[in-house]
């Protein structure tokens, strides 16, 4: 488009010519701009400050192509609450193309809700605003975490209602994400016996995400064990922020290691290893306690589609890629470990710290405290402030013991004052979540009424986790329990 400066260098497209279906965008009635994320932009190098309102509405709704981009719908199977589905595919997404950013690093620009492709099976194709701005508000809060994920450039509103169990306004995000590959993009080609195209994409994937085996010895198993260790830390990084994914299909596993596709995601308030917040898990396979067996269940599903590229032997490639597979408890627990210890505040590894933080969560699950302000007050406690976290028990016993041992874990550590200490849990313990009463709050408003004041404010506050301020303080407030126990999250489709 003429004026507008996005340097695409589009190397899914060009290298992988029978891994996709070329489409355009479907265009829409009256696009109009709704949120765009000016410092991702600014990351990615994109020059729009020659683009006006409405030339704006036009892009992120998909009714203008941009110069250079080649939109396609890219093909992938995927495993379903454990069924497994041969053909899914981008539906109503369309990978508009590539751009380096400021960084140097290769990002996928996408459009979701851009209306229909070969692989919509059924749908419309499109999306509405809610779940759309539900993906800006939870990403935007995931990344100021430091948690990776896949981030929101820019929602535009249609004009035109999609209908759901009611009509609702339609809305078009623009989505940007190290790539889109997945562990679904590989069980596509895996479940068709097409080794060519494993072999194909393979090594992409490899050139792509880790350069460093090209070239190496056994580079598809090095791929998959690289792939374990990015799922084993943001695992534990979810679980030391109390995220709940709710939808852990294999078709949303990033081989980049980012959190991909915020549907029935949520964030979980009183500390309930068992809860499921998602309209569509009806047993609980997805519960937050049950995310680390199914990242590895997940994994092992990758690691099959591996076999035939790791050993030309098949029981040789099972044997060297279950060995894989098997490490992966160990590297999780390792980061949460990790993690936990931060959040703690000690600085240095002692045997019995494991002890301290299961014995810690079991508190908090026994008196139903708010998992992110426990964490939250500990660091208070560090400071010599009590009365915070004391407040969110109703019965402070067995806080008491486990403060001592806590007190005294600390203390073996000379080197750090305790404010210093405090300090530090501060900027590893957030204040501001994307709490899921705001979020349904900000959206309801803005589906309901065109009112995108809730949202930006929810925004401005998810996008500070770890400020503390009077502005801060209402949303770092829990729902009431009443409303926690009957949440429940949607896909969004």
């Amino acid at each position: 488009m003429a004026g507008m400066a996005i340097a695409f260098d589009n190397t899914f497209a060009r290298e992988l010519p029978n891994f996709y279906v070329a489409r355009l965008p479907s265009p829409v009635r009256a696009p109009r701009l709704r949120f765009f994320n000016q410092p991702l932009a600014d990351e990615l190098g994109l020059d729009l400050a020659s683009q006006d309102e409405s030339a704006m509405a036009a892009i992120f709704a998909g009714n203008t192509v941009p110069d250079g981009a080649e939109p396609l719908a890219q093909a992938y199977a995927g495993h379903q609450f454990g069924g497994f589905v041969p053909q899914l595919g981008d539906g109503r997404a369309l990978l508009l193309g590539e751009v380096i950013d400021r960084h140097g690093n290769r990002r996928d620009i996408a459009y979701k809700g851009s209306g229909r492709t070969e692989f919509a099976r059924g749908g419309d194709g499109r999306a509405a605003v809610g779940p759309m701005l539900r993906e800006v508000l939870v990403s935007e809060s995931m990344h100021a975490l430091g948690i990776p994920t896949t981030r929101a450039l820019a929602v535009a509103t249609t004009g035109e209602d999609v209908h759901r169990e009611q009509l609702l306004p339609g809305a078009v995000l623009t989505r940007v994400a190290a790539s889109h590959l997945r562990v679904g993009t590989f069980q596509f080609y895996a479940a068709r016996g097409d080794v060519d195209s494993l072999s194909k994409l393979a090594l992409y994937t490899i050139a792509r995400h880790d350069p460093e085996l090209v070239g190496a010895a056994q580079p598809f198993l090095g791929l998959l064990r690289n792939v374990v260790a990015r799922q084993a830390a943001l695992v534990a990084q979810w679980m030391n922020v109390g995220f709940i994914h709710g939808v852990m299909n294999t078709d949303n596993m990033t081989i980049s290691g980012e959190t991909i596709d915020y549907g029935p995601c949520a964030f979980i308030e009183a500390y309930d290893p068992a809860a499921v917040f998602s309209s569509i898990d009806h047993h609980g396979r997805y519960a937050f306690a049950n995310q680390p067996r199914i990242a590895a269940w997940n994994l092992a599903r990758f690691a099959e589609t591996l076999l035939p590229l790791i050993a030309d032997d098949s029981d040789q490639a099972v044997a060297l890629a279950t060995e894989v597979i098997a490490g992966f408890d160990t590297q999780y627990q390792r980061c949460l470990l990790r993690g936990q210890r931060a959040k703690l505040g000690l600085r240095r590894a002692e045997a019995d710290d494991g002890a301290l933080a299961d014995d810690w969560l079991s508190l908090l699950h026994a008196h139903h405290v708010d998992f992110t302000l426990a964490w939250r007050r500990l660091a208070d406690t560090a400071d010599g402030i009590d009365a915070p976290l004391r407040a969110l028990f109703a019965d402070v016993q067995g806080l008491e013991a486990w403060l001592v041992r806590w007190h005294a874990r600390c203390a073996s550590e000379a080197d750090s004052a305790p404010n210093d200490r405090a300090q530090a849990m501060r900027g590893i313990n957030p204040l501001v979540i994307a709490r899921n009463h705001r979020v349904e709050d900000a959206l309801a408003a803005a589906s309901d009424n065109d009112d995108l004041a809730p949202f930006d404010r929810l925004l401005a506050a998810v996008r500070q986790p770890y400020a503390e301020s009077a502005a801060q303080a209402p949303f770092a407030e829990p729902a009431p329990a009443a409303v926690t126990a009957g949440y429940r999250t949607f896909c969004g489709t």
